[in-house]
């Protein structure tokens, strides 16, 4: 008997390896890698890392990044990590440790965004 994909325990496991929920947002960006910076948008979030798009440089992969994100109502605040991800105009980050203080502004965030 043949299940569909979605049924199949180990299928979906395999799919979601996440410790950390992931927020979708439309936030812009500022990233600095070394000399270089850019800007973009960051599209989504979470506790252990962000996803950015649509950026105007690529780091490479183990770079060292700085994110500045913009948001209203809250402060500008700072994300650093690595690359660990990137493709087109994408790139990802994860963090280091965490600092609790940005682990909650990443959280105000999150509720932010999951707003109806």
């Amino acid at each position: 008997m043949v299940e569909p994909f979605g049924s199949i325990p180990a299928a979906r496991d395999a799919v979601n390896r996440r410790n950390h929920p992931r927020f979708q947002t439309r936030f812009d960006v500022l990233c600095s890698a070394g000399e270089r910076e850019g800007a973009g948008t960051l599209v989504n979030i979470s506790r252990s890392g962000a996803r950015m798009d649509a950026v105007t440089h690529l780091p490479e992969l183990g770079t060292k990044v700085r994110l500045y994100v913009f948001i209203q109502p809250v402060c500008p605040f700072e994300l650093s990590g690595e690359v660990v991800r990137c493709e087109g105009t994408t790139f990802a980050i994860r963090y280091g440790n965490l600092d609790p203080e940005v682990g909650r502004l990443v959280d105000d965030v999150a509720a932010l965004v999951s707003l109806p």
